[in-house]
């Protein structure tokens, strides 16, 4: 896995640079002060994480981020800088965490377990035969068990997840079958959804859409465009910027965004 850091203090950087190492097999290949010489470098080489800071010269970071997200290979973006108050944004941008300086190693340790198992994730479906179709970009439903009615056609809309309670989840070949409840949370990640237990991360090759269509809708509900989340598994609402909030769940170390389009209707659904 390789990534590059964006970064005009250079004891920050260092630091960075250093726990990144320390804690994760993550390769820097590159390190820079300026946004402008991010995007030069960029049109020649891919890398799978950027670690950038917003406060940077010529284009500041959520610019940088902005235009990042718009290329064919897309990185992921962990944004690190003194200021809460670009969170709520970071989050409608989609990057993958903020880390907020000082730099505390559990915090780092922690997103760069989150960072290489999510990429880990990534590359098993890329490699394990769930490889998109060059003509529409989506990607081939699983195999459905033996006995069973077989798969819901490619591309056609929400899938009948869920008997009752139960929600069909997959991991490699294998289907595994879950009670709704045991679902914490689930985010999208380019045109597959990753969803996650309280001890294990499964993938689905559908949108995010498509996936909570599926859930128990009084159980689950979809807090951000990228996110739904488990009502039942919320351990505490953690008031955030622009009124948005974070949601720190039980059990696990995740911490999932309560958008601003979506921040009314949680209210009245968590009666706050």
């Amino acid at each position: 896995m390789t990534g590059i850091i964006v970064e005009d203090e250079f004891l920050a950087m260092q630091e960075l640079d250093y726990l990144i190492g320390k804690n994760s097999s993550v390769q820097i290949v590159g390190k820079f002060e300026d946004g402008i010489d991010v995007l030069k470098f960029l049109q020649s080489r891919d890398v799978d994480v950027i670690f950038l800071d917003i406060n940077i010269p010529s284009l500041d970071g959520v610019l940088l981020a902005k235009s990042i997200s718009k290329f064919a290979h897309k990185p992921y973006i962990v944004f690190t800088t003194a200021y809460k108050e670009h969170a709520a944004e970071a989050f409608e941008i989609e990057a993958f965490d903020y880390i907020l300086k000082p730099y505390h190693e559990p915090r780092i340790a922690a997103m760069l377990s989150k960072l290489e198992t999510a990429f880990a994730a990534k590359k098993e479906r890329e490699q394990g035969g769930a490889a998109a179709n060059p003509s529409t970009g989506s990607y081939p439903a699983p195999a459905a068990p033996p006995g069973t009615a077989g798969n819901a056609a490619q591309g056609g809309g929400a899938q009948d997840l869920s008997a009752g309670r139960r929600v069909n989840l997959y991991k490699g070949d294998k289907i595994i079958v879950v009670d709704a409840d045991d679902i914490y949370y689930a985010s999208a990640q380019e045109k597959t959804t990753l969803v996650y237990t309280r001890k294990e991360e499964y993938t689905m090759h559908m949108s995010i859409s498509d996936f909570q269509a599926g859930l128990p809708q009084d159980k689950f509900f979809r807090c951000h465009r990228s996110y739904t989340v488990n009502l039942s598994k919320i351990r505490e609402i953690v008031p955030w910027f622009n009124n948005t909030y974070l949601l720190r769940l039980r059990d696990v170390s995740a911490e999932v965004p309560v958008s601003r389009s979506k921040v009314k209707e949680f209210r009245q659904l968590m009666r706050i």
